[in-house]
């Protein structure tokens, strides 16, 4: 396993990171189990979730599934850089979701213990609040800091001007700041190559892409849907609208001779201020398969024909300028 750090910290993750939002609802509690021992067999350290994840309001089904898995001890917890999330609503009653400071401490508290753990490594705006200002964002922050209950804090969805703020804010504060940002990157997402990647450059976060394969677009969809695998409606459509460029693609991974996921996280792990895709196996086949992006390496050549099927963008304001 190749490790580097995340962002500007010393801390070092896994080029990898496991994605746990289908334990439960789709993923059995034991095949779960089965599938984090196996991620650290392999040297996976890094691991993501979401106070939300389950998707059953206010239950934290995965994150007790996490926890009841950190319980069976054999150095678990201690191997394992746990990143989880909050905004979504864990209720209906007010202050049960959002960024005020009231929901960062009941949020956190409540992660901890569906968690059994003392701590969360990376804490994780799901999204941001436009009703919350960054000052009272970073004072809920920075006391859970102080408890020890956190250690660093990411973001998730933030555009690039809202990574500018609450950076500056934090700088102003004498903190940390933002150490990652989570967004939605692959080859045929391209949008935080206009701001969200160069914000992450500057202020040193770490860029952890979630939907690397695009929903499976970029799994290899149609060969599955040729050998009878159905797809989700959703994925369907979206197929219809990328045909040619899914074509193009599945073609190319054909010449390289390797599979259109792998290489689709290669090339996420080619990309400037990228720490680690999400990956969410089902099986742990899956995660056995997708450790191989790890081993493929794209030249010039190979990152040219991808951006010549899935063109992406240039750094703002070049994009929308001169």
């Amino acid at each position: 396993m190749d490790y580097t750090q995340l962002g500007r910290t010393g801390l070092k993750v896994s080029r990898l990171c496991l994605g746990t939002m289908n334990f439960g609802p789709v993923t059995s509690e034991e095949d779960s189990f089965a599938i984090m021992d196996r991620a650290h067999e392999l040297g996976i350290n890094f691991f993501d979730t979401a106070n939300v994840y389950g998707w059953k309001k206010g239950e934290g089904i995965t994150e007790n599934i996490l926890g009841r898995w950190f319980a069976k001890g054999g150095g678990r917890r201690e191997k394992t850089v746990i990143a989880t999330k909050l905004y979504g609503d864990m209720g209906d009653w007010p202050n049960e979701g959002r960024l005020s400071a009231l929901n960062i401490r009941r949020a956190a508290e409540a992660s901890l213990k569906r968690m059994q753990t003392d701590y969360i490594d990376l804490y994780q705006a799901h999204h941001i609040d436009r009703n919350t200002p960054f000052e009272e964002f970073w004072e809920a922050m920075d006391i859970l800091k102080q408890q020890g209950k956190i250690l660093y804090v990411g973001s998730s969805n933030f555009a690039g001007w809202h990574i500018a703020k609450a950076q500056e804010t934090a700088r102003r504060r004498g903190g940390l700041g933002l150490v990652s940002e989570q967004s939605h990157y692959n080859l045929i997402v391209r949008a935080a190559e206009l701001e969200v990647i160069p914000a992450c450059e500057d202020y040193g976060l770490g860029l952890i892409p979630w939907s690397p394969l695009a929903g499976g677009l970029l799994g290899g969809i149609l060969r599955k849907i040729d050998k009878g695998r159905s797809a989700a409606e959703h994925i369907v459509q979206e197929l219809e609208k990328h045909r040619d460029k899914i074509e193009r693609y599945e073609a190319f991974c054909d010449e390289l001779g390797e599979d259109p996921a792998n290489v689709g996280l290669a090339w996420l792990l080619h990309q400037r201020a990228v720490t680690a895709p999400i990956i969410g196996p089902r099986t742990t086949e899956q995660l056995d398969g997708t450790v191989k992006a790890l081993e493929i390496t794209l030249d010039d050549k190979a990152l040219t024909r991808l951006d010549e099927i899935f063109p992406g963008f240039r750094t703002s304001p070049e994009e929308y300028a001169w």
